[in-house]
């Protein structure tokens, strides 16, 4: 798999931004086939940056509730997987300076 198909978006919530200020780790949705090995190799070559180690977790999608015309049809939103990469203290990705 490609090294821009495995990365799908960078994830921006506020435990994000506050994993990237306090330890330099970088929050990615990443490819449902992916591993941590093939996650590294292409944050190291999309970003040119050093990466120290990755964790992944599965996110679960949660069942939802929608009311449409008069009745209730029950779903679920997608389940996602995501990968958080500790990068070298010297690396830093720019797209996320700033935000």
């Amino acid at each position: 798999m490609d090294a821009y198909n495995l990365i799908k978006r960078l994830v921006r919530t506020e435990k994000s931004t506050d994993l990237r200020e306090a330890a330099n780790q970088y929050v990615f949705e990443i490819a449902l086939g992916a591993n941590k090995i093939e996650i590294a190799q292409a944050v190291e070559k999309v970003f040119r940056v050093k990466v120290l180690s990755v964790r992944i977790l599965n996110v679960m999608g949660k069942k939802v509730r929608i009311a449409k015309f008069g009745g209730h049809r029950y779903g679920k939103k997608r389940s996602w997987r995501k990968a958080i990469v500790k990068l070298a203290p010297e690396s830093k990705i720019e797209v996320m300076e700033g935000l």
